[in-house]
């Protein structure tokens, strides 16, 4: 096949790609969510030696990494729905292209105000390439193989975050924090290559653009990140709340004025068919869980086990290798069973392990938390490309980039949401606020588990409508 591939077409919708074209398209997709989920993961690590290096604040700081969220969450869906007007592969593209200019503009920042907006447009260029990253996989695999391509995907963001803090390490041990940067830029040249030549082109929707609609939802979800980020660290409480209240009105009065519409910015439309609604909530509670472990868990091994900074980030990897080592089992898994059985079993298996780290004995050995930890992470291993299949498969073609956008939202806001209850939660509880977390990732945990099996009682009839509807 020539390298004009990008114009790769489909002949029915489908379809999928087959050999070395499957293979370069995939390669575009992975580099680039790769490059997305890697910059935010490395990042974090970095921030204390990002603050003194730009003279600003610890507190100050964590806008370096709010601000590529906030406008992450706030744009995903506008983007979505652009993407099913302009084309997935072309959105994809411009998101490359913004984000590698960001990461210079990132690197060439010399005070707080210069990074946060450089890390804003970032967010920007990131929400471009992970709104699209679904819609596209769903193009370039057969529906009968969809399950192997959404659990690559999920790999690829699995080891983003497993190896964020080993490249943030490793840069900051033999060169500055600019270079965190930079070093998107060959990763980037890479991914920009296979998705100007391999991409597929997938199905356009007509239509305008919402601009009201957008303006309402950055309001909506811009107040409430707020609101709750200022409440969550025991900020001025009668502002906080006053900035979540005109968020929710905000939101309120965006739900009725997508009430109707057969595209809808606020996919109101998706959120309506049961299969569709009970996989979105899946997510969100799954990864709420999540980041009540992500976050706590090191706190409990520094402050109350008495392991060191070293040590801590050793100990936690069992979570993201155990994802990626049941990822290719899962993705098979995943075209045979339905997520009603998968992903009811693996956040079972997740919030057991969380339990399990809860009632931790007094002197743990390390392998006492390692089996743990390894446990709960190939539950979440398990739980994810079935919920994602789910939520992709009960979206009609047409809304495919909608439910794209819906998949990452249900991640970005669980863990959201996760981190505020932590800050919280540590916040009310100190010091032993770190036990609690952990009780409340399993409990969510279970919750998500039960959610997800609410799908078992109907899958016979409505959902598998729903789903052959989606082809």
């Amino acid at each position: 096949m020539s390298v004009s591939a990008s114009t790769a077409q489909i002949s029915a919708p489908h379809d999928g790609l087959y050999g070395g074209a499957r293979y370069r398209a995939m390669a575009a997709v992975a580099v680039a969510v790769l490059l997305s989920v890697l910059d935010y993961a490395v990042v974090n690590v970095a921030l204390p030696t990002i603050a003194k290096n730009i003279h600003t604040t610890d507190a100050a700081s964590i806008w370096v990494v709010n601000a590529y969220q906030l406008v992450s969450v706030i744009s995903l869906l506008p983007l979505a729905a652009a993407g099913d007007r302009v084309g997935a592969a072309r959105m994809c593209r411009v998101g490359l292209m913004i984000f590698v200019v960001a990461s210079v503009l990132c690197a060439a920042s010399g005070n707080l105000a210069e990074l946060t907006a450089a890390r804003a447009l970032q967010g920007f260029g990131g929400a471009c390439i992970l709104s699209v990253n679904a819609a596209l996989v769903k193009y370039i695999y057969p529906g009968k193989e969809l399950g192997r391509g959404i659990a690559l995907n999920g790999l690829v963001v699995a080891m983003g975050v497993a190896l964020g803090p080993t490249v943030a390490a490793g840069v900051l041990s033999v060169a500055g924090w600019r270079w965190l940067f930079l070093i998107n830029l060959p990763m980037g040249g890479v991914a920009f290559y296979f998705a100007m030549t391999a991409l597929p082109k997938t199905p356009l929707s007509g239509g305008r653009f919402d601009v009201v609609g957008t303006v309402l939802l950055a309001v909506a979800f811009g107040a409430l990140f707020l609101g709750g980020d200022q409440l969550a660290h025991a900020g001025a409480v009668w502002l906080a709340v006053a900035v979540m209240v005109l968020g929710a009105a905000s939101l309120a009065v965006l739900v009725r004025r997508m009430l109707g519409r057969s595209d809808p910015l606020l996919p109101v439309d998706l959120l309506a068919r049961a299969g569709f609604r009970t996989a979105f909530l899946t997510g969100f509670f799954g990864f709420v869980a999540s980041n009540f472990f992500i976050i706590s868990m090191p706190f409990n091994m520094m402050n109350e086990l008495g392991r060191s900074a070293v040590a801590t980030g050793l100990l936690m990897t069992p979570w993201p290798v155990a994802i990626v080592l049941v990822a290719p089992v899962v993705g098979r898994l995943a075209d045979r069973y339905p997520a009603s059985l998968l992903s009811t079993i693996g956040l079972c298996g997740t919030a057991t392990g969380f339990l399990l780290l809860r009632f931790l004995p007094a002197d743990p050995s390390n392998f006492d938390i390692c089996w743990r930890i390894a446990l709960a992470g190939a539950g979440f291993g398990l739980f994810q490309p079935p919920n994602n299949k789910a939520m992709m498969t009960t979206a009609p073609a047409r809304r495919t980039g909608s439910a794209s956008g819906m998949m990452s939202v249900a991640r970005l806001l669980g863990q959201t949401v996760g981190g505020m209850l932590v800050a919280l939660t540590l916040g009310i509880l100190a010091p032993g606020g770190v036990k609690t977390c952990l009780a409340l990732g399993a409990a969510t945990g279970f919750l998500a588990a039960g959610v997800s099996g609410t799908r078992m009682s109907w899958r016979d009839g409505k959902a598998s409508k729903e789903e052959s509807s989606a082809f």
